[in-house]
């Protein structure tokens, strides 16, 4: 058969057009020929199409996970995973889109950084450490670290923090690389920062501010979202700025536009105005945490009125507490590899191997230097801790510098009086540390105990750690309990220590500890 005309003859009549002649003219064009029968089928392109079709998307492997699971079979924590990595951050994103698929992305744009550090003290193996702490911290805040540079100085520059010259430096850096926004390693003061972005030309944010982003990423409670709100607002209150209009005054009294009588005073700003608004929201938000402090106060009272041991489980960030506290109690709680994956307290219940009943709460994660104002927002949170019986001190094992995250944890838990409570130092991640780092942990920490939360390895070990550093029951007792308290039993094997117990033909003979409430109620059917 040969190709139709494009035309038709100028002495002949026009050819019939038919949709078959027309494709069949077209085949071969392409490498791949479409077969036609006497009907096309509709499900057959669609198939076709369905094999050859590729997403415009990033890589999916990472989540075929979740896709083949039931979500209602997933555990809470997995669930919260999920949905934080459901927007995936891209790093190649252009202004001018080439794929329309990449508009999807546009608002998760990565920031590209430099960091910028001041060494003042220590050797270099620390400064070395804090820097890439830094940038493990712009990474999980959604950055792009491009450069890091840091200058030893015996206390930061006062007005730039890095110095005249450094400033420069950092400058030619931006502009070399392309970045967006610089990040300090250290705490800055209004006028530094102002300086820095007023000579460098892009945003300076300092590590307190980087903190307290990761922290607003990750709060999902109502109270966490306010103690986030409630400390960024003290930190924003000290470094209000303003620009051209934004000082602009008010006018005075009930006339319009400054004219007259009555509108030459000075008026207010426009900087206090919101100054005013800071604190009245900062006003409001620590009225709503009284109140939720209360309803946690209220939880904390019932447990005490029944004798139930509580254990903190505290320590660096990213150091495993979230997964020792799934693989002590299976709470299901979200497990990350990331700093601050995890923000809000959880309290699991459990039991001894002989029955005790006692709490295990996981609480928010530590670094150097947290921002004091942080402390502060999450005091009510953090009195957890302090109020416990047995606080477990997580260490990441596999840590370039375990000690100095020792350090910096026991820093916070003086500021928050938790300096009394019992501590038991758990070396977590023994499946990627080194054993000599392992040995030297357990020479300077005598009482500690290693772990991997990962493998399961030592959980044994500490589970009867933390079952022989429980409180136990002050008062002993000798009863003979009838069979039809079998009420009194039941509280026994919960609250109370066993030490011997035999059933015979009068009744339920019992030897152990008990708390003095349950004691007087014992006291009764003493022998």
């Amino acid at each position: 058969m040969t190709n139709a005309p494009a035309h038709p003859p100028a002495d002949g009549p026009a050819a019939e057009f038919t949709l078959r002649d027309a494709l069949d003219a077209t085949r071969g064009w392409d490498d791949d020929t479409i077969q036609l029968d006497d009907e096309l089928l509709e499900d057959d392109l669609d198939s076709d199409l369905d094999d050859d079709f590729e997403s415009g998307y990033a890589d999916d492997a990472a989540y075929d996970e979740w896709d083949e699971t039931d979500p209602e079979e997933l555990t809470v924590g997995a669930q919260e995973l999920a949905e934080r990595h459901a927007l995936r951050r891209v790093a190649s994103l252009r202004t001018e889109l080439e794929d329309i698929t990449e508009v999807e992305y546009r608002q998760l744009r990565l920031e590209k950084v430099v960091l910028v550090g001041v060494w003042t003290e220590g050797t270099v193996t620390d400064a070395e450490n804090s820097m890439a702490e830094l940038a493990l911290l712009a990474e999980t805040a959604g950055s792009e670290v491009l450069e890091a540079v840091f200058q030893r100085r015996q206390k930061p520059d006062p007005a730039t923090y890095i110095g005249r010259g450094k400033v420069e430096a950092i400058r030619e850096i931006v502009q070399a690389t392309g970045a967006d926004t610089v990040i300090c390693d250290g705490e800055l003061a209004p006028s530094q920062l102002r300086n820095l972005e007023d000579k460098i030309k892009v945003k300076v944010v300092d590590r307190t501010a980087l903190i307290l982003d990761i922290f607003a990423q990750h709060a999902k409670s109502k109270e966490g979202q306010a103690q986030v709100e409630l400390a960024q607002l003290q930190y924003m209150k000290q470094r209000l700025r303003g620009w051209g209009g934004s000082l602009s005054r008010q006018a005075g009294g009930r006339a319009a536009g400054g004219e007259g009588i009555g509108g030459r005073g000075p008026g207010e700003t426009k900087i206090e105005t919101d100054r005013r608004r800071i604190n009245t929201k900062i006003a409001k938000l620590r009225r709503e945490l009284k109140e939720m402090r209360g309803t946690r106060e209220v939880k904390r009272q019932s447990r005490r009125r029944n004798h139930i041991p509580s254990v903190a489980i505290a320590g660096y960030t990213n150091a495993g507490k979230s997964s020792l506290l799934n693989r002590l109690t299976d709470a299901g709680v979200l497990v990350e590899d990331s700093l601050f994956a995890t923000l809000d307290p959880t309290t699991r219940r459990t039991t001894t191997s002989d029955g005790r009943v006692y709490t295990m709460s996981d609480t928010v994660g530590f670094v150097r230097h947290l921002p004091h104002d942080l402390v502060e927002a999450f005091r009510s949170t953090l009195e957890e801790v302090a109020d416990s019986d047995l606080l477990l001190h997580v260490v990441d094992g596999s840590h370039p510098d375990p000690e100095g995250q020792i350090a910096a944890v026991r820093v916070v838990l003086a500021e928050i009086g938790a300096t009394k409570v019992p501590e038991i130092i758990v070396i977590n991640k023994a499946d990627a540390a080194d054993p000599l780092v392992i040995s030297r942990l357990r020479a300077r920490e005598p009482h500690s105990v290693v772990v991997s939360a990962k493998t399961g390895e030592g959980i044994v070990e500490a589970l009867a750690t933390i079952e022989s550093e429980l409180p136990r029951p002050q008062v002993e007792f000798d009863v003979l309990l009838p069979y039809e308290r079998g009420d009194l039993v039941n509280r026994i094997h919960q609250e109370a220590e066993i030490g011997s117990m035999e059933h015979t033909g009068d009744g339920t003979l019992v030897v152990g500890r008990a708390n003095a409430d349950l004691a007087g109620e014992l006291a009764a059917y003493a022998r």
